[in-house]
């Protein structure tokens, strides 16, 4: 037989291959008449023969235009028949050839390269993804298990859409504070960002319109994602508060720990420095995330015990080994020694839970004395913040029982993300409220959120307190070194059913206050500390 051409036998039909030419240039007849027949019902995972044949009539199929006969070999053939259907007819892509990789046991790498075309416009396509074959639960067939991630990794569910056509929104050229574009193939993070900012200001910047093949967004109202630009049309300027410097060195810390978020802010002015994410999802977790925020929230417990004239920095704070509130048990971090002669500034320095455990039982406070506080001196929880795109500015509601004790250490209801522990951070070194804003507000004339801030003495306090932390606490092996005015809260937030939990950190050097989550990260000081100590060195 001639160089390049070999035989197979695929569920029982001869085929003659072509070596390098394609799945779409194999002769199987069951893969492109009718599809399903002739895979003898099985049990147990799919063998590598089976993830073979399988794989190899889908991409067959798919490489032909032939989106009915190709969802016959997945798992969810409706789905599926829909975004391969559109593929074609909406995204207008065709002269697919994929490329099938070496197969990781039952999942398979592949490449595709295809041409998209539209209105007289041809532009090459290229791009990488990965389908797994699982036994189908009922028919016993070996399927594709279908994720809209086969088709295009920029699918994330069944109601996005491939789309070329004329761009919902003109494309906006964005710039630093200081003048510098910034891209997304520079700054990989920065890519939903932009997308946000450009569906929001893209026709107020001045651009207009071109035709690009992009992912359109129906099931969260997230804007659309540029995939492939046909035809140029004109960017419009549009100057965000993003350092570059601060930004790069964000990009590189939250790469080294997988599902990391982290966003700095400058104290003064509440102006947004860096915004990175390094997610298997994608999810702009550092301005939209809602999860504890572990013992950085006894930054905000500290301003309410403080306020109420329960304790003060120099005031007692006992730490003992555990602490029991209406029934349920709390304890400190298994190396902690117990302290009854405790300051409030040692107990928050050691993050000793049981310390504020025991102290929010004591008069004035209420089961609405932390939300008043977070609400009234930190500008949370009221759903009001405008930073120019999509984000959650917090939660600690007002409940009794367990929770409430809970809530003061960053746990039971508390929800946070690293932007709202950087505006606390910033809050409470300042004692001013600053809502965080990415595009200054007198561009579509919103009105930031505010809020009271703090008293002077309080602020002092919490400022000394945190920075006791940086240099004899939780945060001193992550603060070490730093120069200027440096400050730090460690924390780490149990999760049901993760053995480890999340490790956050916040911290501030002179004027930029940085925060830190990384899921199952562990201790504060593990993860997430070094990515804030990195945004702090590199400064704004």
């Amino acid at each position: 037989m001639g160089k390049g051409v070999r035989t197979a036998v695929i569920g029982g039909v001869f085929a003659v291959m072509v070596g390098g030419a394609g799945y779409g240039v194999f002769n199987i007849v069951s893969a492109l008449n009718g599809g399903a027949g002739g895979s003898e019902a099985r049990s147990g995972p799919p063998g590598a023969d089976e993830v073979e044949e399988t794989s190899g009539k889908f991409f067959a199929a798919w490489e032909k235009g032939s989106p009915g006969t190709a969802a016959t070999f997945t798992n969810n053939d409706a789905a599926a028949r829909t975004l391969l259907t559109e593929y074609g007819e909406d995204a207008h892509i065709g002269s697919v050839r994929i490329t099938p990789g070496t197969a990781q046991g039952r999942t398979v790498p592949f490449t595709v390269k295809a041409t998209v075309s539209y209105e007289g416009v041809s532009k090459p396509l290229s791009y990488k993804s990965e389908l797994t074959v699982v036994r189908g639960e009922t028919s016993g067939r070996a399927l594709v298990d279908w994720k809209p991630s086969v088709v295009h990794p920029g699918l994330r569910t069944n109601l996005d859409h491939l789309v070329t056509g004329s761009s919902s929104a003109p494309p906006i050229e964005a710039l630093g504070r200081d003048g510098t574009v910034l891209t997304a193939r520079k700054y990989p993070s920065l890519a939903p960002v932009l997308d946000a900012l450009r569906a929001k200001y893209g026709g107020k910047a001045g651009g207009t319109p071109g035709v690009e093949l992009y992912v359109r967004h129906d099931a969260d109202g997230s804007p659309d994602s540029s995939l492939l630009t046909l035809s140029k049309g004109e960017a419009g300027r549009l100057r965000t508060t993003i350092s570059p410097a601060a930004q790069a060195a964000a990009e590189k810390a939250v790469t080294k720990y997988a599902e990391s978020s982290v966003v700095a802010v400058k104290p003064s002015t509440g102006e947004i420095l860096a915004v990175a994410n390094h997610r298997e999802d994608g999810f702009n977790a550092a301005f939209e995330g809602k999860v504890a925020p572990g013992s950085t929230m006894k930054i905000v417990t500290s301003a309410m015990l403080i306020d109420n004239g329960v304790t003060s920095m120099n005031g007692p704070a006992p730490c003992p080994d555990t602490a029991v509130w209406q029934s349920q048990t709390f304890h400190n971090l298994t190396d902690m020694k117990p302290n009854e002669g405790a300051t409030l500034a040692n107990s928050f320095l050691r993050s000793c839970n049981t310390a504020f455990i025991k102290l929010i039982d004591e008069k004035p406070l209420t089961d609405e004395s932390l939300t008043q506080e977070a609400e009234d001196k930190f500008g949370l929880g009221r759903d009001n913040w405008k930073t120019g795109i999509s984000s959650a500015d917090g939660s600690v509601p007002a409940v009794s029982g367990p929770d409430r004790a809970a809530n003061a250490i960053g746990q039971g209801q508390v929800t946070m993300n690293p932007l709202n522990m950087a505006s606390v951070t910033a809050t409470a070194i300042t004692g001013a409220f600053h809502q965080p804003y990415l595009v200054a507000p007198g561009l579509d004339d919103r009105e930031l959120a505010s809020a009271d801030g703090l008293k002077y003495s309080t602020a002092s306090q919490l400022k000394q307190m945190m920075r006791l932390t940086a240099t004899q606490g939780t945060a001193q092996a992550v603060m070490s070194g730093l120069g200027g005015d440096i400050g730090a809260k460690t924390g780490s937030a149990e999760v049901d059913g993760e053995a480890t939990s999340n490790s956050w950190f916040t911290g501030f050097r002179d004027d930029v206050a940085a925060a830190a989550m990384t899921e199952r990260g562990g201790h504060g000081s593990d993860a997430a500390g070094p990515i804030v100590r990195a945004i702090l060195q590199a400064g704004g």
